[in-house]
């Protein structure tokens, strides 16, 4: 397939790119500058603006666009930002894809499992209702936005948890933990729904030839609660796991951010992925955490 990728710069965008390459696939990245390379083309979302002719030469388009979840706290502004960056790609290329003459036949979008809000003693799968919260709101928006393609091109958006890999989430739990100085946050019973790089990219490239359509939890198939997730990442590196981070310090330090990214409680399964045949390289987050090690090497 040629697929273009949105978001292609990013830790999860430039995975994809690396297992789209590998499997023997033509990855085009689209990029906010002049191309600086021969698999760049240049789009610019914040004008709305894409050449039609890319897509029409695609067969495959992924939206890994966003502005970072991970600045805290979260401003009234980059609260705006947030969302506006996801609409604004999503919306660029639903729109360019209407007017393209030979749209791609499937859309991958990001999307995330803050859709479901804190769900505490509940199990969540895709057929699971949405939440409330500042990030239920934002999902929604943003999938609804993907979903505005034309009638032949099939649309999944992904809800992805925690990645492990080297950016992200981790990159400020990770020399914490380095440190000594990782520990049970709230107490650490909430679940954090997590998913190695690697199994997120191969994830997306399943589902761009997958017959998959609509939300699809793009999360590890063993669930794991904050304190084991948090406890993997200081064994994998040696260190102590103890030095506690009270919610109330939490909440008081992050405010939403806090409440919705750490103490947030989401025990979400990959229903939909397992009944495709996708299969899991990392199967447990301690996996996850090994091939983080792995990749740091």
């Amino acid at each position: 397939m040629r697929v273009l990728v949105a978001g292609a710069s990013g830790m999860i965008g430039t995975e994809l790119v690396r297992a789209l390459t590998a499997e023997g696939h033509d990855a085009l990245r689209l990029v906010r500058r002049e191309p600086a390379a021969a698999d760049e083309r240049a789009w610019a979302p914040s004008a709305r603006s894409i050449d039609l002719r890319l897509l029409d030469d695609a067969d495959g388009l992924v939206n890994l666009s966003g502005a970072s979840l991970n600045r805290l706290p979260w401003t009234a502004a980059h609260k705006r930002r947030i969302l506006d960056s996801r609409l604004a790609a999503t919306g660029t290329l639903a729109d360019g894809m209407r007017q393209a003459a030979d749209p791609p036949s499937v859309f991958v979008s990001g999307s995330a499992v803050g859709y479901y809000g804190d769900r505490p003693g509940q199990t969540l799968t895709e057929d699971s209702a949405q939440g409330t919260g500042f990030l239920s709101d934002v999902v929604e928006a943003w999938e609804t936005a993907a979903h505005l393609v034309p009638a032949g091109t099939r649309v999944v958006t992904v809800r992805t948890g925690v990645v492990v890999g080297p950016g992200g989430a981790m990159a400020p739990l990770l020399p914490l933990a380095k440190a000594g100085l990782v520990g049970p946050i709230a107490g650490g019973r909430q679940h954090w729904p997590w998913v190695s790089l690697r199994d997120e990219a191969a994830a997306i490239v399943h589902l761009l030839t997958s017959g998959l359509s609509g939300p699809v939890n793009v999360v590890g198939p063993e669930p794991a609660t904050a304190a084991e997730v948090l406890r993997a990442l200081t064994t994998a590196v040696h260190r102590p796991y103890g030095l506690p981070l009270p919610g109330a310090i939490v909440n008081l330090g992050l405010g939403e951010a806090g409440r919705e990214l750490l103490l947030a409680d989401q025990r979400v399964l990959p229903q939909r992925l397992l009944e495709d045949g996708f299969v899991f390289q990392d199967a447990t987050v301690q996996d996850a955490m090994a091939q983080l090690m792995a990749r740091a090497a």
